[in-house]
């Protein structure tokens, strides 16, 4: 399937160059990953072109997009990028079908843009999921738009927060100490966070 005939998103057109850049500094040469909510796919095969020593996992809560996301990868010669699986967050077993990820079996875990448009339990799903399924010294990376207490959040955001609620009441930007404070008792800790382009934050999370 050519490119131009698959779903797209601009956002991540947009931002897959500038979060592919920090990934390169922030990981070894070699891992496993397993990307949360993968959407369109195109994060998954730019990324895992990025990053050839990288076995790539994709997910979604839905399996609508699969085909987008095996496509987007075979174009992008992405051999490094599993079939994708359907996983939510919410749910204990991760992925939802098929033979269950192992303990500690993922060297990153990578989830961009959901937790402002899904309800706020999918936050405490993620983390508990990714205490279940890190490797010790593993890193969950989470990127997207945050409130965070002292620093003035911009217009934009809170036009975007504003919107997003008007959708729906369960979903809106979340504030940074609150996702800290359900990460905590799943064991992971705020290890770094990288003020990103259009507002955005990349956050990464690790074992506390």
């Amino acid at each position: 399937m050519h490119s131009a005939d698959l779903p797209h998103s601009p956002a991540a057109e947009r931002n897959q160059g500038p979060i592919a850049a920090l990934l390169r500094a922030l990981l070894p040469d070699h891992g496993t990953a397993l990307e949360i909510a993968s959407g369109t796919g195109q994060h998954a095969a730019h990324f895992a072109a990025a990053l050839p020593g990288w076995t790539w996992q994709p997910t979604d809560v839905e399996g609508g997009l699969f085909q987008a996301i095996a496509a987007r990868a075979a174009n992008a010669g992405a051999t490094n990028v599993l079939p994708p699986l359907a996983l939510d967050v919410l749910s204990p077993r991760w992925p939802l079908q098929g033979e269950v990820f192992t303990a500690h079996a993922f060297d990153l875990i990578y989830c961009a843009n959901m937790l402002h448009i899904a309800p706020w339990a999918c936050c405490a799903g993620l983390m508990q999921g990714a205490a279940r399924h890190l490797a010790p010294q593993g890193r969950l990376v989470t990127y997207g738009p945050y409130l965070e207490d002292g620093v003035p959040t911009t217009p934009g955001n809170i036009d975007f927060d504003a919107s997003l609620r008007t959708q729906n009441s369960a979903w809106g930007i979340r504030r940074l100490q609150d996702i800290a404070a359900v990460a905590a008792p799943c064991g992971l800790a705020l290890q770094a966070r990288h003020a990103m382009p259009a507002n955005n934050l990349l956050l990464v999370w690790a074992r506390s």
